[in-house]
């Protein structure tokens, strides 16, 4: 699918979807955004279920592709503009271990953060997608020890994923801040994608009405 085809974001101020935000800011990508305010509900609304019938942001449309999930469109999108110099392509050395963090965010990171966070009881580590709480946040910290990205020396954009996400998760108490990962998000939020995102869901913010 020729990349000149257009890319809607569905969109809301300070979501997950800032993240996809902030990749097509790292990308280079054109897009435009369809802005949904969910405190007003419009995500639950039928025009939007539409697109996404559980109701949640992000969601993206290229041409006639219709792509939800934030580590499928993560991945689909990084394949889709590989001018942009950060994605490990097929056959490079980094591109098993790329994929492998993308969806260790979403197969085992985050349903440990999510029974943590609701104090839910997971239930046997032979039951549980991710094993443990324990090993399973000591293998990111781990990881990024390595530093100074989740890949050592290079940047992907898995390094968005993950950037966004700790950041939200050390700041809402969820996981601490240990010195690599602080050190992490701290390279993070000073890239010039993140701080463009920032304005922009800003500005969303305070049209929607919001303080």
């Amino acid at each position: 699918m020729p990349t000149m085809q257009p890319i809607t974001l569905f969109h809301s101020p300070r979501s997950r979807s800032s993240g996809v935000l902030a990749l097509l800011e790292e990308l280079k990508a054109p897009y435009k955004l369809h802005v949904l305010n969910l405190k007003a509900g419009e995500q639950r609304r039928s025009e939007y279920l539409a697109v996404n019938p559980m109701g949640k942001v992000p969601a993206i449309l290229h041409g006639d592709a219709l792509v939800t999930e934030q580590v499928a469109i993560g991945i689909y999108l990084a394949d889709l503009f590989p001018e942009a110099g950060i994605t490990p392509a097929i056959g490079d050395a980094l591109r098993g271990p790329y994929l492998r963090w993308y969806v260790f965010y979403a197969a085992s990171f985050e349903p440990a953060l999510v029974d943590k966070a609701i104090k839910r009881e997971p239930g046997p580590a032979s039951k549980l997608p991710y094993g443990d709480f324990a090993t399973t946040l000591n293998t990111v910290t781990a990881q990024l020890s390595k530093g100074p990205w989740l890949l050592g020396d290079r940047f992907t954009p898995a390094d968005v994923l993950w950037g966004t996400a700790l950041t939200w998760m050390t700041g809402a108490g969820l996981i601490e801040a240990v010195a690599p990962i602080k050190a992490y998000i701290d390279r993070w939020n000073a890239r010039p994608s993140v701080k463009r995102v920032a304005q922009i869901d800003s500005d969303l913010v305070k049209a929607q009405g919001d303080s």
